[in-house]
């Protein structure tokens, strides 16, 4: 027994000093003293090596070192360690893409707040001066006739308001008075008649002086004063014309 634990150590001894020897003629041979180039290992897959404390994951390694292994043409594939991230490569699904992502949002922009609220019937007009359809002349707010520009019989001229109906919106200014009779039957808006049309079916009116429908009002129009215009007219709820 003696004996055979003498000869182990004997050839320990002596493998070791053969490749000290190996080392050292590589070194010669132009190779450095710390990299052997005996290891070469082909079209094996190398896992749990680690190169310089750092973790190689998925990378198609082309003659590099890995802990003194000389790799050609491998994957090297190892998972990745807590705490570690691999250099010179992609990371995907991590938190660099979620505060990309965070960082691209916009905010959502809200609108102005109402002043003052309510619903109201709508009926439509185009008062432009041709006399068409009981044209009484030009909007008494002093701007031309145009797309939004309302009628009420008692807000302040070029108040600002938003009207809504089944999901549809537009928002315009008060322009002219009116209705006249109508508003003594609750009819407390006058739209212009792109804006009645849109309302309607979300569509463009025939012309300018006729929807292209047959509605002739509609019922439970949403207002949202959103600022109120100057004058001596009335603010809050609309009252009838005259």
């Amino acid at each position: 027994m003696q004996q055979r634990v003498i000869d182990t150590a004997l050839i320990g001894t002596a493998l070791a000093g053969l490749l000290v020897t190996g080392v050292a003629a590589g070194a010669t041979h132009g190779g450095p003293a710390d990299e052997p180039t005996a290891q070469k290992v082909t079209g094996q897959q190398v896992t749990a090596h680690k190169a310089a404390g750092q973790q190689l994951i998925g990378h198609n390694v082309t003659d590099q070192l890995v802990s003194g292994h000389k790799v050609t043409g491998q994957r090297v594939s190892e998972p990745k360690a807590a705490g570690q991230q691999a250099t010179g490569q992609q990371v995907t699904g991590q938190n660099d893409m979620q505060a990309a992502r965070h960082a691209t949002a916009k905010p959502v922009k809200k609108g102005p707040k109402a002043l003052f609220s309510g619903k109201t019937k709508a009926s439509y007009f185009w008062d432009d001066g041709s006399g068409v359809n009981g044209d009484t002349g030009a909007p008494a707010g002093g701007k031309p006739m145009q797309k939004g520009l309302f009628a009420s019989p008692s807000w302040p001229m070029h108040t600002k308001v938003k009207v809504t109906y089944k999901g549809r919106s537009v928002t315009g200014f008060v322009g002219d008075r009116g209705p006249g009779e109508p508003s003594h039957r609750g009819v407390m808006l006058d739209l212009d008649t792109y804006t009645f049309r849109h309302l309607v079916d979300g569509k463009k009116p025939s012309s300018k002086y006729n929807t292209g429908t047959s509605a002739g009002h509609l019922k439970g129009v949403k207002y949202e004063v959103l600022s109120w215009g100057h004058g001596a007219s009335k603010k809050g709820a609309p009252k009838p014309l005259g």
